[in-house]
């Protein structure tokens, strides 16, 4: 294994039951403590999720934009929890169909 690719390998932080994390994702949890209680940190994420979550729901009700909003929340959602992810992929699957389907504007 190279010098380079060993120092990468070993500047990341990995936590147990979770991925490498992103270097910003590195540089707040080390920042604030975090890398030494996951538990708090899952949990901080989550509500903020959440929160995101929630207003693009009240966004789809009230005016703004929910479409936009929605999938935020999903994506902060989906640093931590795999159903997230999951949910992401399956509406990225879906809106790749609809645009490829022959009645949409762009494809006639």
């Amino acid at each position: 294994m190279s010098a380079e690719l060993e120092d990468r390998v070993e500047g990341e932080i990995v936590f147990p039951g979770a991925v490498h994390l992103r270097r910003w994702q590195q540089y707040l949890t080390t920042r604030f403590g975090l890398d030494r209680i996951p538990v708090v940190r899952k949990v901080i994420i989550a509500v903020i999720g959440f929160t995101v979550l929630l207003l693009g729901a009240v966004m789809v009700v009230l005016p703004g934009p929910a479409v936009i909003i929605i999938p935020i929340g999903l994506a902060i959602l989906a640093s931590e929890f795999a159903w997230a992810q999951r949910t992401l992929r399956r509406g990225s699957l879906f809106v790749t169909r609809v645009r490829r389907h022959r009645w949409w504007p762009w494809n006639r």
